[in-house]
């Protein structure tokens, strides 16, 4: 007996260890990331450059503090954002392919930036007319979709799923129609925003989107022993006094916070919630208390890297951060497709 509970403690110190070390090479990647991406632009900075300018002391003060850093920091909040509101949906549907998409939020987010775009609709909000439309068609995406889903026996997974996807569909069947009427001029932009991008967050976007991304992780991150035990399965989940119900509205709330403030400042970048957690799932395993800070670190890391890349791959030109994410999201998705059953949640 007792060599058994050795072994154990043995076994967890190990695991100790090597999530401190994946935690400890992820965030040298960030801040690796974050340094990189100061230096890299039309302008090209050495490191000299950049240290003295974020402390005002550096010629280029102007384009680091006014143009690059808050450009840098809107991604680290949509990267981890779409990284850990994708791992939330994964464990909620147990599905390992499941993303922030499959309740149909991104589809509501980009109907609502087109009506400000194409129609003028929220200009109430002045410059922020678009961000905000997004944000309330997300946010209120999901509120449409857990009320079709819910029925007299409560709310299941499958029902959320089923009425995500009929939203979802009708939503992007809206944004199809306001494409097609809107004038010459006005599309391009309806397009280049559906595409995703950070290129013209400044400053007022990161603060536009900082509250309820930072609110909707804590949400996700407070619940993650709760999202262990329902990934296993909702009625054993039950049995060991976990209400199903409230975890599951308190994710998809937490989830929808995230992404809608995300989405708001970016367009739609999509993959990202499927590919950052399960690679740091098939590294440390499926326990979400461990995986929730990772794939914060890691979506914030992740999405600065396509951001270099995007914008030095075909420099002066820039390739939208959704066209990158997407190359690479769909063979990753296919290769998750075609090996779930290893990677289930870690199960069968």
């Amino acid at each position: 007996m007792e060599s058994t509970v050795e072994e154990l403690n043995e076994i967890r110190k190990k695991m100790f260890r090597k999530n401190m070390i994946v935690a400890t090479v992820t965030t040298i990647v960030l801040i690796l990331a974050l340094i990189l991406s100061l230096s890299v632009g039309p302008v090209k900075l050495s490191l000299a450059d950049v240290f003295a300018s974020l402390i005002g002391k550096g010629s280029e003060n102007y384009i680091i503090q006014n143009v690059r850093l808050p450009r840098i920091l809107c991604c680290v909040l949509v990267g981890a954002a779409l990284s850990v509101s994708g791992l939330a949906m994964q464990g909620l549907f147990r599905n390992p392919m499941a993303s922030p998409s499959v309740i149909g939020v991104s589809s509501g987010a980009a109907f609502g930036a087109s009506l400000a775009m194409g129609f003028g609709v929220g200009l109430t909000f002045g410059m922020y007319a678009v961000p905000a439309m997004s944000f309330v068609f997300c946010f209120g995406t999901m509120f449409l979709v857990y009320i079709l889903a819910r029925t007299s026996g409560g709310t299941s997974v499958t029902m959320l799923l089923l009425a995500g996807i009929a939203v979802g569909a009708f939503f992007n069947g809206m944004v199809s129609v306001v494409q097609y009427i809107v004038d010459e001029s006005t599309l391009p932009g309806i397009v280049y925003w559906l595409m995703g991008n950070v290129a013209d967050c400044r400053w007022p976007e990161f603060r536009l989107a900082l509250i309820p991304v930072i609110a909707g992780m804590i949400i996700i991150w407070m619940r993650a022993k709760e999202l262990n035990l329902i990934s296993l399965g909702e009625e054993q989940a039950e049995n060991l006094g976990v209400n199903v119900d409230q975890t599951r509205i308190l994710l998809l709330i937490g989830s929808s916070l995230a992404v809608a403030g995300a989405v708001s400042i970016s367009g739609i970048i999509g993959f990202v919630g499927l590919i950052i957690p399960h690679v740091f799932r098939m590294i440390v395993g499926p326990d979400h208390k461990v995986l929730v800070p990772l794939s914060i670190v890691g979506g914030a890391a992740f999405l600065i890297i396509m951001d270099v890349v995007s914008r030095s791959i075909m420099s002066p030109v820039e390739l939208p951060i959704g066209i990158l994410t997407a190359l690479l999201g769909a063979p990753f998705f296919i290769y998750i497709m075609r090996t779930k059953r290893k990677f289930m949640m870690g199960g069968d």
